[in-house]
């Protein structure tokens, strides 16, 4: 069994909501932020933030019995094995796809209150890029301004 050590998140950003585990976005990044929780080095990211509770109603895994599966320090195939069986929502691969390309294209709804918030988030990061369209275009953007990188 290939067990990860947790990851430092005050020296670098989790993996991006982007990268896909099982077909999964979120997954890896939520992972990444309950080992670093578990070990104490999340920093400023949370564990079951309302992001990450997109994909906890997608399976019916809930946080807590995700949770116990990452401090047995179980690896990212071994997890993926485990949703794979115990998630309540059992899903086929094009359902995951769907939901997966879904959220990897979500921005703010046509809620006033949401575009607001939206851009009240990005504008701390950057006034000129207009390219950032998509919640996962803000987190991205979001970890690489907050370890050093440029907007």
């Amino acid at each position: 069994m290939n067990t990860p050590s947790a990851p430092n998140l005050t020296q670098r950003p989790p993996r991006s909501p982007r990268v896909l585990l099982g077909g999964y976005v979120l997954l890896a990044r939520i992972l990444d932020k309950g080992r670093a929780e578990l070990a104490g080095t999340a920093g400023e990211y949370k564990y079951n933030n309302p992001i990450d509770r997109h994909w906890f109603r997608f399976t019916g895994v809930t946080p807590a019995a995700l949770k116990t599966e990452i401090a047995a320090a179980k690896g990212d195939g071994d997890i993926l094995a485990w949703v794979k069986e115990n998630a309540e929502q059992k899903r086929e691969p094009w359902e995951i796809q769907h939901w997966s390309t879904y959220h990897n294209e979500r921005g703010p709804d046509g809620d006033v209150e949401t575009l607001e918030f939206f851009i009240s988030r990005i504008s701390p990061l950057s006034k000129t890029r207009e390219d950032v369209k998509t919640w996962f275009d803000y987190l991205d953007l979001d970890d690489h301004v907050t370890f050093g990188g440029r907007a």
